[in-house]
């Protein structure tokens, strides 16, 4: 899952960039290395939400095209986070009910599934998820992180 970044050159040196599909993602860097580092930290930041939040981020889009737009990666547990938080959301279920769905006792495991620090989902939990939320897009999570130029 890759999000856009457009990025500018700063009058007093080094360079910024702004994520085209999270309003407020927003970085900086002395080099384009640099900002290249501070676009996935800033993306993987704002993506890796907390559980309780009321915070709904939108998927990133097919293609952006334009000058100075890279794509910047999402790391694979916080992408698996990020997408089992929206297909819950969307589903209109509570972490509660949630957990009780896909087999855990307590909310405190399925917790760790939301959460891209601490989420690392064994092959039978994957599979059970799937069957849970049928549209949850496990292409988007084991997408290339490869970082490309954008069209």
């Amino acid at each position: 899952m890759k999000y856009h970044f457009k990025y500018k050159k700063a009058k007093e040196g080094g360079y910024w960039a702004q994520c085209v599909e999270i309003s407020g993602c927003i970085t900086q860097g002395d080099s384009m290395d640099d900002l290249q580092a501070n676009m996935e930290d800033a993306l993987n930041t704002i993506l890796d939400e907390p559980g309780e939040s009321k915070l709904v981020f939108g998927l990133p889009h097919a293609i952006v095209r334009g000058r100075h737009v890279v794509k910047v990666a999402v790391r694979p547990n916080v992408a698996f986070a990020f997408l089992l938080r929206q297909a819950r959301l969307k589903a209109g279920l509570t972490q509660t009910k949630a957990a009780k769905m896909l087999g855990f006792n307590n909310i405190y495991s399925y917790q760790r599934l939301e959460s891209g620090r601490n989420t690392n989902p064994r092959l039978d939990l994957i599979v059970r998820v799937k069957a849970v939320f049928p549209d949850f897009d496990l292409d988007m999570v084991v997408s290339d992180v490869r970082h490309e130029r954008a069209g």
